[in-house]
């Protein structure tokens, strides 16, 4: 395998290796078409969602050599003197294209007399200049600025899509994938290419047989075990709160991370109500899963009553946006198995 990182090497090179951005590849692509090139623009979104890659895509796509695309790290160029320097550089022409392109990542670092001081520059730029601003924080930078830019939000790829991308580099670099490890790699991922490309990657570096296996990578990871999960869930099923606190008190002693771990456990929750009212979904559902834990999710499917339900799936994504901000992430998760089994820890 390359030793080259996997997201620069399987970085999108044309729009149409741009995934899960239509909205606004299809925008830039028209803009191109009829000559309606803005003179600054603002790409929002997540982490490792490919703005700066469509940055680049859109300034090759308008005839822009790599002689006239300047890409700045606006995070180690923060201040007033970094922006003047720009300032001056617009005046100059393009070496050998229509336009000259200033990509700025990480915008939201700049300071307060940085952004004043290139505000004039956006409001009167020369013809030749276009400004691509990246951020992943746009609520950092002055309305002012937001206004006189054309602003384009990138969404977080969905779960499959990330799924495709690693099964598809995999197989590229010649390895097996099970369909379960390719489904914790981008759960893994959180909605970030870059993110499920690196975790790939070091999955991939630790493999022996090129047969990456759903225990590789939650031995490389250290995500929880499926065992874990499954018995938070049992102990939901049987109304066992000893059996959920143990689980918890496992995932502690693992120094496991407890949103991945309440995570997993929302995903196999909505995949049992999946099986059990919408049948057309059990085909993909097994491929996602391990035989074992497509076994035991299918059994509780098929229990009625249940105390795995709607109201049950409900509280606990109540419950799982304080994970992150409780002093004690595991006390959330105790809480929210006490309430759901109407059972005081005492």
């Amino acid at each position: 395998m390359s030793e080259t990182a996997l997201y620069r090497k399987y970085r999108p090179q044309k729009f149409s290796d741009v995934l899960g951005q239509d909205h606004i590849v299809k925008v830039l692509e028209a803009q191109i078409e009829q000559d309606k090139i803005a003179h600054a623009y603002i790409f929002s979104g997540s982490r490792g969602t490919g703005k700066t890659s469509v940055a680049r895509i859109f300034a090759r796509e308008i005839g822009t050599s790599a002689n006239d695309i300047l890409e700045i790290d606006a995070a180690s160029n923060t201040g007033v003197d970094n922006i003047r320097s720009l300032n001056e550089s617009v005046n100059t022409l393009p070496f050998d294209s229509k336009y000259k392109v200033y990509i700025l990542d990480e915008a939201h670092m700049l300071s307060k007399g940085a952004w004043n001081a290139l505000l004039k520059t956006l409001e009167e730029p020369p013809a030749h200049v276009i400004f691509i601003m990246a951020t992943t924080e746009t609520e950092k930078i002055p309305e002012t600025v937001i206004s006189r830019c054309q602003n384009f939000s990138f969404k977080k790829p969905t779960q499959k899509v990330l799924k495709d991308v690693v099964t598809s580099i995999t197989k590229k670099e010649g390895f097996g994938l099970e369909p379960a490890s390719a489904d914790l790699i981008a759960l893994l991922g959180d909605g970030s290419f870059r993110d499920a490309q690196s975790i790939l990657q070091k999955v991939m570096g630790s493999s022996k047989d090129k047969k990456i296996s759903l225990a590789e990578v939650v031995l490389v990871t250290g995500a929880p075990k499926g065992e874990m999960i499954n018995d938070f869930i049992r102990a939901i099923d049987e109304g066992d709160l000893e059996l959920g606190l143990k689980s918890i008190s496992q995932a502690v002693e693992s120094s496991i991370d407890l949103t991945l771990y309440f995570k997993l456990v929302l995903h196999k929750m909505r995949a049992i109500l999946l099986l059990r009212n919408l049948k057309s979904s059990e085909e993909n559902i097994k491929e996602e899963m391990t035989d074992t834990d497509f076994s035991l999710l299918k059994s509780l499917a098929e229990k009625k009553p249940s105390k795995i339900n709607s109201d049950t799936l409900l509280t606990l994504l109540n419950f799982y946006d304080l994970v992150n901000k409780a002093y004690l992430p595991e006390m959330v998760l105790e809480l929210a198995l006490s309430k759901i089994l109407g059972q005081n820890v005492a």
